[in-house]
């Protein structure tokens, strides 16, 4: 068995043995949250560490997801699973159309460029309240498939730890694969990775669809588990949070993309207690982690216990 696989298999074992010690449901709900998060930032993470681009508007496809999850079954009567499969279709469609134009800018355009399809997003379904509910949002059906659902949080937490590890799975195996080392080729430098016969645009295309569709696919989860949606879910807000959770956790690191979901997610719930201050201090411990562990939390551990090895 390879090192991945072994990793893959202790993952698995343990999400299995997770809420054999988590204390209560408080605990468990925060932690179907996190497997939530972490399966949009691990998509974020392939367009921003592994393919080197910036997108500040990722929350959008994170709504879509939610959205057509929420205004599909309630009312125009679609089974919630096939509203689930539509909002991946309508994220990487969006996706692909925008991503050739947008994907050819680079440094602060294509920050721009990508900030302004988020802004979009967000302006859509706070207008169009006839569907979307508006600034006060909606209430999502329950995901069901031939009758059966999650149900309670102990239900939910075995869809989401295996949506986790499949989406985990997933991300490692185009990693290690041949467009995975495109992708790091051209992150690396453009005209290298041109002159050895990488297609830049179709591969930027690519990560960007990847990303999109599986931030849907978390936007979906998130609106059945939690039964109702705002726009927060596109806001400007929401894809900073995650652009901050890839780059705290490491950029390009699959299990850095979780670890900064984890720690984000966990974070302002555990600092809840200092009113009043609990920003400030999350803010402070946001920028101490980023003095002392520049490449994020995962890549600069790795590198220093593999150095230490070394020596």
């Amino acid at each position: 068995m390879s090192a991945r696989w072994r990793v893959l298999v202790g993952f698995a074992v343990l999400l299995a043995l997770l809420p054999l010690v988590v204390p209560n449901s408080f605990v468990l709900d925060l932690v179907n949250r996190i497997a939530i998060n972490a399966i949009a930032v691990i998509g974020l993470n392939l367009v921003m560490g592994y393919a080197g681009q910036v997108s500040l508007g990722h929350a959008a496809f994170f709504g879509i997801g939610a959205y057509l999850s929420g205004v599909l079954p309630s009312q125009y009567g679609w089974p919630p699973v096939a509203a689930l499969g539509a909002g991946l279709a309508a994220a990487g469609g969006l996706a692909f159309a925008v991503g050739r134009p947008i994907l050819r800018l680079k440094g602060h355009y294509l920050a721009m460029a990508t900030l302004g399809l988020g802004i979009i997003g967000a302006i859509v379904v706070t207008n169009e309240s006839r569907w979307t509910g508006g600034p006060d949002g909606m209430p999502v059906d329950a995901l069901t498939l031939f009758g059966h659902g999650p149900g309670n949080e102990k239900g939910w937490y075995a869809v989401l730890a295996v949506a986790l590890w499949l989406t985990v799975w997933l991300a490692q195996n185009l990693v290690d694969s041949p467009v995975g080392r495109a992708l790091r080729t051209l992150h690396g430098s453009e005209p290298a990775a041109q002159s050895v016969g990488i297609d830049v645009p179709k591969y930027k295309v690519r990560a960007f669809v990847v990303a999109a569709m599986l931030a849907s696919f978390a936007g979906s989860l998130f609106a059945h588990y939690v039964g109702f949606i705002t726009p927060q879910v596109s806001s400007f807000m929401h894809s900073i949070e995650l652009v901050t959770m890839v780059v705290v956790g490491g950029m390009a690191s699959v299990w850095g993309s979780v670890l900064g979901a984890a720690l984000l997610t966990a974070l302002p719930q555990l600092l809840a207690d200092f009113e009043g201050w609990e920003m400030v201090l999350f803010g402070g411990l946001l920028v101490v982690t980023m003095v002392l562990l520049p490449r994020g939390v995962v890549p600069t551990l790795a590198r220093r216990l593999g150095g230490r090895a070394r020596a």
